[in-house]
C-alpha cells in the first residue's frame, strides 16, 4: 500500500502538467494514441540515457577527480544533459516530424512536453521508490516541472522548425532544430550544475534560476497557444527581417530580371 502511495505521489505532478499543456492546445487536440506513444518513448529515452550516463561517468571518473568543479561541469552539461535531452529530441523527431497530425506550431510544444514528462515520470517513480515520500515532494516542486520546462523550450523551437520547413526555408528550419536541442541542454546542464554547488548563495541562485525558468516557460506556453496557427505547405511564410529580408528581396529581384530578360529575348526572336 505504501509503495502504491509513493507511485501516485510520483505520477500526479507529471499527470497534472500533461493535462495543463493538453488543455492549452486550442486549435486541434492531438490523438490519444500519438500522445501515449510519445509518453512511452519518453520512458525509452530514460533507459537509453541511463546507459550513456553510466558509460560517461565511468570515463569521466578516470580523467578528473570526482566531485571537482570541472568534473561536475562536464558531468551535468555533457554526460547528463546531452544524454537526456539528446535522446528526448532524437525520439521526438523520429516519432512526430513526418506525422500528418503535426500541423500546428503549438503541436511541437505538446509533443516535446509529453516526451519530457514521460521521461520525468519514469525517472520520478524510480527515485521515489528508492528514497521515499520526501523525495516525491521535493521532485514534484523541482525536477518534474524542470523537465516540463525543458520540454517547452524544446517544443517552441521544434514547432518553429516544422513551420519553417513547410514554408520553404530548410536552412532556417535546421537552425531552429539546433536551438530545439541545444537550449534545453544548456538549461538542463545549468539546472543540475547549480543544484550541485553546496553553499547558501548557490541555493539562492538555484531558486532564482528555477523561478525564472518556470515563469519563462509559462509565458512561452501562453504566447504560443494564443498565436497558434495551422501549418500547410501553402501556408503562411514567416516574416523575415534584416539581412534575411534583404537576401530574399535580392533573390526575388534577380528572378524578376531573368524572367524579364527571357521575355525580351523571346520578343526579339519573334
Amino acid at each position: 500500500m505504501y509503495e502504491l502511495l509513493l507511485i501516485l505521489a510520483a505520477v500526479v505532478p507529471a499527470a497534472f502538467l500533461l493535462i495543463r499543456v493538453y488543455q492549452a492546445d486550442k486549435l486541434e487536440k492531438e490523438p490519444a494514441g500519438l500522445l501515449i506513444s510519445i509518453l512511452v518513448l519518453g520512458i525509452v529515452a530514460t533507459t537509453l540515457a541511463v546507459v550513456t550516463e553510466q558509460l560517461g561517468d565511468a570515463l569521466l571518473t578516470g580523467l578528473f577527480p570526482q566531485g571537482g568543479v570541472i568534473y561536475d561541469f562536464i558531468l551535468y552539461f555533457v554526460v547528463v544533459a546531452l544524454s537526456e535531452e539528446g535522446f528526448k529530441y532524437l525520439l521526438l523527431k523520429l516519432r512526430t516530424w513526418k506525422s500528418p497530425h503535426f500541423n500546428c506550431r503549438f503541436d511541437g510544444v505538446v509533443y516535446a512536453v509529453f516526451m519530457s514528462l514521460g521521461f520525468a515520470l519514469w525517472e520520478n517513480i524510480a527515485y521515489v521508490l528508492e528514497y521515499g515520500f520526501a523525495t516525491a515532494v521535493a521532485r514534484a516542486l523541482t525536477a518534474v516541472p524542470g523537465h516540463a520546462c525543458f520540454g517547452v523550450f524544446m517544443g517552441v523551437w521544434y514547432g518553429e522548425a516544422k513551420h519553417l520547413d513547410l514554408a520553404g526555408y530548410p536552412e532556417e528550419s535546421k537552425k531552429a532544430r539546433r536551438k530545439a536541442l541545444w537550449i534545453p541542454i544548456l538549461l538542463h546542464g545549468a539546472y543540475d550544475f547549480i543544484a550541485s554547488l553546496q553553499s547558501d548563495w548557490m541555493i539562492i541562485l538555484f531558486l532564482g534560476f528555477v523561478i525564472w525558468m518556470f515563469r519563462a516557460a509559462v509565458k512561452m506556453i501562453r504566447k504560443s497557444s494564443a498565436e497558434d496557427r495551422p501549418m500547410t505547405k501553402e501556408g503562411l511564410r514567416p516574416e523575415l527581417t534584416g539581412e534575411q529580408a534583404d537576401t530574399k528581396a535580392d533573390e526575388q529581384l534577380e528572378q524578376t530580371n531573368r524572367q524579364t530578360n527571357g521575355q525580351t529575348h523571346s520578343d526579339e526572336s519573334d
